[in-house]
């Protein structure tokens, strides 16, 4: 997308056999946002996949899921591997396909329930066919907590975008696999939104956002949407120097509660005091009047360009941006 500056828990066999399709996965793969918004054009063909991103191991120094809430980031890295082993995979493109494949199959193996709304897009290319993807989590009481991310990557040559929708895909699918099997006082809801890129080279409403609009309007007609306690957006989490500003366009209370979440997590040397102001997937239900955080990391030399590939992710990012989201949960889950 083009953001700019204003403008279930795995059983240990489960994750050996993860562990093993990671390293599997990793030898295979060899080898918004609004940057430059005057280059490129609408309606180019989607590309055939780019070369693939230089293998890179996790981190030898990142946190066993002992230490972070159960969540995994080696596991979470796999995932990004994966999606990138697909190649670039623009909304309507048969890359995408196998993209919402993975996800749902990694679903099923959770245990995890997944909704699937297929839906046509009308875009300034003509229509596309997209499908967001939601799992529900059952909870004690009536409320909502909604987790979110966006799937597709920018219609660009040669993007793969490791970072840029593949590592946030990653968080939520770990996050899936970690409370799947779990049941709070709320319930918990995870998105995986299609269409959040403008098809478009500039981020203009309304080409972008296309899934996370659905989703809120489907939500709002069936009268759920007043049920959200809580929307918590991930999207680019995982570059090496992750450094994460408050965004201006989420809801102050849900940011101070992430925020302080993430410090007394010791990360707040990521989760930063400095602010900006982003439009994503947040603002389709920010609009809607629900409290909203966008979590994502913008300023990085690599956006939407070819080199957002598997070598700038690291799993280490993926662990504390998956920690926090995890304590948060439970932070909102006694309010």
């Amino acid at each position: 997308m083009n953001k700019m500056p204003s403008r279930g828990i795995a059983t240990p066999a489960r994750r050996s056999l993860a562990l093993l399709g990671f390293f599997l996965a990793v030898a295979a793969v060899a080898g918004c946002k609004s940057g430059d918004a005057t280059r490129g054009s609408a309606t180019a063909p989607v590309v055939s996949a780019s070369p693939k991103a230089p293998a890179q191991m996790p981190d030898e120094d990142t946190a066993p899921p002992g230490k972070t809430g159960g969540f995994d980031g080696k596991l979470a890295f796999a995932d990004v591997a994966k999606q990138v082993d697909f190649g670039p995979h623009p909304s309507g493109s048969q890359a995408i396909a196998q993209v919402q494949d993975y996800i749902l199959s990694e679903l099923s193996s959770a245990g995890c329930t997944a909704d699937v709304d297929p839906f046509t897009a009308q875009t300034p290319a003509g229509p596309i066919a997209m499908k967001n993807i939601l799992v529900k989590i059952p909870g004690e009481r009536p409320g909502i907590i909604m987790l979110a991310t966006h799937y597709d990557t920018k219609r660009l040559d040669d993007f793969v975008g490791a970072d840029d929708g593949g590592s946030s895909t990653a968080v939520m699918l770990e996050l899936a696999r970690l409370l799947c099997a779990q049941q709070g006082r709320y319930q918990v809801w995870i998105a995986f939104f299609d269409g959040e890129e403008a098809v478009n080279r500039e981020w203009k409403d309304p080409d972008n956002r296309y899934g996370s609009r659905q989703m809120a309007a489907k939500l709002a007609l069936s009268g759920d949407l007043t049920k959200i306690r809580a929307f918590l957006l991930a999207d680019i989490v995982g570059s090496r120097e992750l450094r994460i500003k408050r965004d201006s366009n989420s809801d102050k209370a849900l940011t101070d509660l992430v925020w302080a979440t993430a410090k007394n997590l010791g990360y707040s040397g990521v989760f930063v005091n400095d602010t900006t102001a982003i439009e994503d997937d947040h603002q389709s239900f920010s609009i809607r009047n629900v409290r909203t955080v966008d979590v994502i990391d913008l300023e990085i030399p690599y956006w939407h360009t070819p080199q957002d590939t598997l070598d700038k992710v690291s799993s280490k990012s993926l662990t504390i941006v998956g920690h926090v989201f995890a304590e948060s949960i439970k932070q909102l889950q006694t309010k």
